[in-house]
């Protein structure tokens, strides 16, 4: 059984970093494709970062430059350096795997940036 948790969230003030966590169990990491994804109140949930099995990222527009994904197969764990927080980063955080028809999403970290 596939399962997602993510861990690192918090309360920050702008400026400062964070850095979120994903432990993945189950079979497949290595050769699945794992993603960031955020939804802020009232608005629609959308893709933070990504990084495949081969470790091609890619980025939202919004957090380009300031935001990294990394993977850890070694420990079936994905991570997200979050660098130069604004208050329009607050949202809940989720994790996202997908290899072929599996796609698996964890419980959501809250991150919340305010001074």
């Amino acid at each position: 059984q596939v399962q997602l948790v993510e861990s690192g969230g918090g309360l920050v003030q702008p400026g400062e970093s964070l850095r979120l966590s994903c432990v993945y169990s189950g079979g497949l990491f290595s050769i699945g494709n794992i993603a960031w994804y955020r939804q802020a109140p009232g608005k629609q949930r959308e893709l933070v970062a990504g990084i495949t099995a081969g470790y091609r990222t890619n980025y939202g527009d919004d957090v380009k430059g300031r935001f990294t994904i990394s993977r850890d197969n070694a420990k079936n764990t994905v991570y997200l350096q979050m660098n130069s927080l604004k208050p329009e980063d607050t949202a809940v955080y989720y994790c996202n795997f997908k290899y072929v028809a599996i796609d698996r999403w964890g419980q959501g970290t809250q991150v919340t940036v305010s001074s």
